[in-house]
């Protein structure tokens, strides 16, 4: 009998640590490969195909991405030594890649590819020993302007496929099979929710298929040719590695598009967890860490097999909270029905004759939802006008340098290769930007305290020596020390009742900026670096804005602006405090 859920939100009908029958694993394993199978597939075919290599090249790469893809799903689920979250997270080619993946197949083909693959892939191993290192080196602003820079450069790809149909055929053939495939798309997508959104795109293929199918843009032949079993060899590249100009020119790209990768997997494994257990927990960032690891070496796989890297799938995450079984043997049953379809070559070529038109406007709609990923990301902690001038002035350096609008004539080929990407020389700009605001404002000072009302004399002489320090006046310091206060108070109002061991942890920073002073408290319960708490928490969109008290008591007449942010067992309170008395202008 399946257990009862407890607490709020969906019935929670199978736990990591429980074990489903086999067949009802198996049964939902397929409708996850199902839901997955044509983004693993298609992804493949969008970066080959725009690259203009070969159909033997493109069955290889399907072959490599759907068994990395396999392999990576089963580490993610049994969590292999410090490999893998342990929870149900498929893997799957990742669209973040295309740009430059169809850049590195135009300037050294696969051996090319299969080496910047390799080597960014270590970046994100450095990132699961230490996840603050992504906190210090990729800012939500920096990630956000590099994902919507990536719709800039994959775009006329897609553009290319719209109208890419065989000589002779009825003019009406392109767009009336675009359209099939995007009103069908957006209409489920936009109007269904629950189960039947995460099959839009799907059906949206099927509905283009079937338009492109009365003008004969079909071709069954390729899929009658192929192999049921076996592995197409012909297309494998070989293996080698390419340190040439070209590699050093676009390894800046592919280390941001790595660290962006690493950022949606964070955000993945803390989502996967809040859903996959019947009582409430507080999130295990060591299965942070090991999914982050598994994503990088689901990368150095797909590096070996020279196709494009693969990340987490959200969709993960809604389809446990929809059925409710979140059983580590679900996972493993998607990793093998992934490796078992990469030595089925007929099947992988039924998705590979779909025709560019509908795949073309598949992506559109793909693309287009990752580029508003990037402006929540943008947006998810607040932003200023200094924010606003570093992602607008970042986002049209890069589309200057991507359209040829901004010349390069007059530097060395390296520069010119390099600045091409519109993501390396976009995401360059934010990034030496917000660095330049980091480095140039006032030093952060910081303490750690228990999270307890006993910690206030020790809270008190850290600010006070902070107020001295900056030459403060007496009003300024009273109203600092006293936002202090009335902060530590509610947050030990909050932690009553908690049972943890080693209680809850405080760590208060401040900062003077603009006059004013920002101070942050951040409080953790556990055990664990909290650095590396803050770099999960800078991964993804608070679960639940916590105004409760905050907005009713905190610092009316003391604080100008305040913000309140819980992320699982975490609060994040930001407080800033201007020298004149105002009245609180935002709260959030």
């Amino acid at each position: 009998m399946d257990s009862p859920a407890k607490g709020g939100g969906p019935g929670v009908r199978y736990q990591p640590d429980e074990r489903p029958p086999w067949p009802l694993a198996a049964g939902l394993a397929l409708q996850y490969c199902v839901l997955a199978l044509g983004g693993i597939v298609l992804t493949v075919a969008i970066v080959i195909r725009s690259a203009g290599s070969g159909e033997a090249y493109l069955a290889w790469g399907a072959f490599g991405a759907l068994l990395v893809s396999g392999i990576a799903t089963i580490i993610q689920a049994a969590r292999l030594g410090r490999l893998g979250a342990g929870y149900v997270l498929t893997m799957g080619t990742s669209g973040a890649f295309i740009a430059v993946s169809v850049a590195a197949l135009q300037q050294g083909g696969p051996i090319l590819l299969a080496t910047l693959v390799i080597v960014s892939s270590l970046f994100q191993f450095l990132l699961a020993g230490r996840l603050s290192l992504l906190r210090r080196i990729v800012t939500p602003t920096v990630a956000g302007t590099v994902i919507m820079l990536i719709a800039v450069n994959v775009m006329p790809f897609l553009f290319d496929f719209l109208d890419n149909v065989p000589a002779g055929t009825d003019p009406l053939a392109a767009p009336v099979t675009v359209l099939a495939t995007l009103g069908v798309t957006l209409a489920v997508t936009l109007r269904f929710t629950g189960a039947a959104r995460l099959w839009g795109p799907l059906i949206g293929i099927v509905a283009g298929c079937l338009a492109a199918s009365f003008f004969g843009l079909l071709d069954g032949a390729p899929v009658g040719q192929a192999m049921w079993v076996g592995v197409p060899v012909a297309g494998s590249p070989g293996f080698g590695l390419d340190f040439g100009p070209a590699f050093w020119a676009m390894l800046p790209a592919y280390v941001f598009v790595t660290l962006v990768g690493a950022i949606e997997t964070i955000g993945d494994a803390v989502g996967i967890q809040r859903v996959s257990w019947r009582d409430r927990r507080a999130t295990d960032y060591r299965a942070v860490q090991g999914a982050v690891a598994a994503d990088g070496f689901g990368n150095l796989l797909s590096g070996l097999f020279a196709t494009v890297p693969n990340t987490t799938y959200s969709s993960s995450v809604s389809i446990v909270e929809i059925t409710g079984i979140a059983a580590r043997r679900v996972g493993v049953c998607i990793g093998l029905v992934f490796c078992a379809l990469a030595f089925l070559p007929k099947v992988t070529q039924l998705l590979l004759v779909i025709p560019d038109p509908v795949i073309g406007a598949y992506a559109m709609v793909i693309i287009a939802v990752l580029f508003m990923l990037g402006t929540r990301i943008v947006l998810q902690d607040g932003i200023d006008y200094r924010k606003a001038t570093v992602v607008g002035f970042s986002f049209w350096v890069g589309v200057g340098f991507q359209s040829g609008q901004i010349p390069t004539d007059g530097l060395s080929p390296f520069m010119q290769h390099m600045l091409a990407n519109g993501m390396t020389s976009g995401g360059l700009t934010a990034l030496l930007l917000t660095a330049f605001m980091e480095f140039t404002g006032r030093r952060r000072v910081r303490m750690q305290a228990a999270l307890a009302v006993e910690s206030l004399p020790a809270i008190r002489r850290f600010l006070e020596d902070f107020a001295g320090r900056e030459g403060m006046g007496k009003e300024t310091a009273g109203r600092l020390l006293h936002a202090a206060e009335e902060t530590l108070l509610l947050l030990t109002g909050e932690a009553e009742g908690d049972e943890r061991p080693g209680g809850r942890r405080l760590r208060l920073t401040a900062r003077t900026n603009g006059g004013g002073v920002d101070m942050e408290f951040l409080a953790a319960g556990g055990d664990g670096n909290i650095e590396d708490r803050l770099a999960v928490i800078g991964g993804h969109v608070a679960e639940a804005p916590g105004e409760q008290e905050f907005s009713l008591r905190l610092l009316r007449h003391l604080a100008t602006s305040v913000q309140h942010h819980k992320y699982a067992d975490t609060d994040v309170v930001t407080v800033r405090v201007d020298p004149a008395p105002r009245r609180t202008q935002a709260i959030s």
